[in-house]
């Protein structure tokens, strides 16, 4: 049997990162199959892996419905015409989704049930926006909306509110003002503009052909942002809130894909082996405040790894709202320089499936680049959980 310090990271690739807008994204007339099989193909073929090698693959995906409906992991696989043999499951923890795809991979792994995992992740948002599943209920029944949750009595119990309200809840409890949200958000965009010129995206990049043009580049990233312009923004979630679209991740489109193997495999293979999966978690926390448990999953993975949070060289925590990383680095307290250090979700995009394995994909190529030993990353949930992933290095 396999021991879990022998998942390894062989390659890890992502599309570029589109506006998750009906009319202006430039994938818009991409189908979410195309980006998913893109990145199946590509991870494969950098890595020089043939695809009968991969035992499964695992997908995380959000809106299942419509186009993403139906096993999207498998109907992009076949889509991609990759072979029939290898099987396909798709994965939601919500935002997690795909980094949770990558910790299952690695679970798999470690104990021996297979060799060669697939973890990816897709969502396009421009053609199935945020909590389009709501609206397939008026026709077929509730899913996990307020009509149904009131009639088991989630909301009564746990006093449940939208992630929007959840995050003001959080900027109000740990005292973050607006403007030390703003200071966030422009970093983001600061940060990920100067990685973009600096090309610093462009090995982890997979380029996507779409409306006649070849994309490379992250669409969401607003270099002339300011703090002015941030300031200027009205508020979204609550009347006088702290929060803002510029303070909030954005919604877009991509997918993202992430090979591991056994050590052994990878040595069998001749395939180098970039990074070792150290630990992996999945943590559950308060479901009003939602978004918080980044800061228990955090302190739990130190503890069991008898770390400190000095001993992370870079850190990635998705920046689904300016408030939920403000909580995080409150609590935790690490070198804010070590923490997304090319920016995050508020100026690359979020698109939900596919940003756990987006943000490894990003952690990998930091590492390498910086000449770092040991990286971090976190995700809230919604639901009141938390994805974490500890790779090492090789």
């Amino acid at each position: 049997m396999t021991q879990p310090s022998d998942v390894v990271v062989v390659e890890a690739v992502r599309t570029p990162i589109g506006r998750g807008h009906p009319d202006k994204g430039v994938f818009r007339n991409l189908h979410p199959h195309d980006l998913l099989g893109a990145v199946y193909t590509a991870v494969l073929d950098r890595a020089g892996v043939d695809p009968l090698e991969v035992g499964q693959v695992l997908t995380g995906c959000v809106q299942q419905i419509g186009e993403q409906g139906a096993n999207v992991a498998r109907n992009a696989w076949l889509h991609a015409g990759l072979p029939v043999e290898v099987p396909a499951s798709t994965v939601d923890t919500q935002c997690g989704a795909s980094q949770q795809a990558v910790n299952l991979a690695a679970a798999l792994i470690a104990s021996g049930a297979q060799d060669v995992v697939i973890a990816a992740g897709v969502e396009h948002m421009g053609h199935l926006p945020f909590a389009a599943g709501v609206r397939v209920q008026v026709e077929y029944g509730d899913a996990i909306t307020p009509q149904i949750m009131g009639r088991h009595g989630l909301i009564k119990a746990h006093n449940l509110v939208g992630q929007g309200l959840s995050a003001e809840r959080i900027a109000t409890t740990w005292g973050l003002s607006r403007a030390r949200l703003e200071e966030w958000a422009l970093r983001s965009h600061q940060r990920a503009d100067a990685a973009t010129r600096a090309g610093a995206f462009a090995r982890e990049i997979l380029p996507v052909k779409a409306g006649g043009k070849v994309h490379n580049t992250d669409q969401g990233i607003r270099p002339d942002t300011t703090a002015e312009s941030l300031a200027a923004l009205p508020p979204v979630f609550a009347d006088n809130g702290r929060l803002t679209a510029g303070t909030s991740s954005q919604t877009s489109d991509g997918a993202s894909a992430v090979l591991l193997m056994s050590a052994a495999r990878a040595r069998a293979l001749g395939v180098r082996a970039r990074a070792r999966v150290r630990d992996h978690a999945l943590q559950g926390d308060d479901p009003l405040m939602m978004l918080t448990a980044p800061i228990p999953l955090t302190r739990r993975m130190l503890q069991r790894n008898r770390m400190v949070i000095e001993d992370l060289d870079i850190i990635e925590i998705n920046e689904a709202f300016a408030s939920v990383v403000g909580a995080w680095l409150a609590e935790l307290r690490p070198d804010p320089e070590r923490v997304n250090p090319r920016g995050g979700a508020i100026a690359l995009g979020h698109p939900l499936g596919a940003s756990g394995a987006r943000l490894i994909t990003t952690l990998l190529h930091e590492m390498e680049d910086l000449d770092a030993e040991l990286g971090f990353l976190t995700m809230c949930c919604a639901g009141g959980l938390a994805t974490g992933t500890l790779i090492e290095r090789i």
